[in-house]
């Protein structure tokens, strides 16, 4: 009888800390770094000094990038597969709506992505990270420290870590020729409000996915 008992609080016990690890709610802070010698200065100039925000709570995330010379905001329902895009760029103003397959479209190039895991690991905000090396379909690769401590319930807020089993810290996203890495200064388990998630009504001009992607190839 012991046994079973012992046993069966060991079990309860390591539910009990694989249910502690996941977060409904996250709000984590990134300073963006430019890492790469850019040929397109004004590229580097709208990311100099960017920083991102991304806000969880159950299905829904919200991604802020802000600089000196323009924001963007990606909002997304993981229920829904639907998102927004909001631009802010020289006054101008863009809301971009996005069906799911629009978002799956977006995101295609992170289908298939592969983590293979090092032993290397890093302090970052207070949490033991450990370093992954992402593998592209396309041939690409890219690093980033992940910690396993926290693992949000929204594994899909980001289609660059469905598949990592953790929280990124760190990492690298290329733009164009302009590579970005990403190191967080702040990671919060507070409680987010729903209205970070408010989609606007006013205020700005809108378009579909598919008249954006004629636009940036024009």
């Amino acid at each position: 009888m012991k046994k079973l008992l012992l046993a069966g609080s060991l079990f309860f016990t390591a539910l009990a800390s694989e249910a502690q690890k996941k977060t409904a709610d996250l709000t984590i802070i990134y300073d963006a770094v430019i890492t790469t010698g850019s040929v397109e200065p004004r590229l580097a100039d709208a990311f100099d000094g960017a920083t991102t925000t991304v806000y969880l709570k159950g299905h829904h995330s919200r991604s802020e990038m802000v600089s000196a010379l323009a924001k963007f905001t990606t909002i997304h329902d993981s229920r829904t597969g639907a998102g927004v895009v909001l631009q802010e760029v020289g006054g101008q103003k863009v809301l971009i709506r996005m069906t799911a397959d629009n978002w799956k479209d977006k995101n295609r190039k992170y289908e298939g992505i592969r983590f293979i895991p090092s032993t290397e690991t890093k302090m970052l905000a207070g949490y033991l990270c450990k370093k992954a090396v992402a593998e592209m379909k396309d041939g690409s690769s890219f690093v980033v420290y992940y910690t396993e401590d926290i693992i949000p319930e929204n594994n899909d807020y980001n289609s660059q870590f469905t598949n990592l089993k953790g929280l990124p810290l760190e990492y690298e996203l290329t733009q164009g020729k302009l590579n970005i890495r990403y190191v967080v200064s702040q990671v919060s388990l507070n409680p987010v409000p729903v209205s970070k998630f408010d989609i606007p009504k006013a205020g700005y001009r809108e378009m579909t996915y598919e008249e954006s992607k004629r636009g940036r190839k024009n």
